[in-house]
């Protein structure tokens, strides 16, 4: 399967914002980047892994969770094997190591949105550390 590198991740005070980078690499059998959903996950301290957004590079559709929906924005481009998220009005509760996950499926990217947990999914990243200070 693919490989996943989330970066972009930081100290930022509460109000801020950050715009994390999910870089997509090592297509294999003819995949390509648009053969992918990519989906953000979040996992704050003490806390399960949460799906927090994703997108089908496929026709673009996106899908946030209703903690995020409205402070947050997911898009892709295609050019750069890229998925990008960017977190705006950032809280202390935004507090959390981000993950990105590729998988063919959007239908079942969709589904682990509402997984706690880690759910079962083609690639994942290593993380990208956010800290929200009050």
């Amino acid at each position: 399967e693919v490989q996943l590198v989330e970066s972009g991740g930081g100290l930022v005070q509460a109000g801020g914002s950050l715009t994390l980078s999910c870089t997509v690499s090592g297509f294999t059998s003819g995949f390509t980047f648009d053969d992918y959903a990519i989906g953000w996950f979040r996992q704050a301290p003490g806390k399960e892994r949460e799906g927090i957004a994703c997108i089908g590079n496929s026709d673009g559709s996106k899908y946030y969770a209703d903690s995020v929906k409205y402070r947050h924005t997911i898009r892709s481009d295609k050019s750069k094997n890229t998925v990008y998220l960017h977190l705006d009005r950032l809280n202390p509760e935004d507090t959390a190591v981000y993950y990105c996950a590729a998988n063919k499926r959007f239908y079942f990217l969709i589904q682990a949105m509402g997984v706690m947990g880690r759910p079962s999914l083609d690639s994942w990243g290593q993380g990208t550390q956010v800290v929200v200070s009050s």
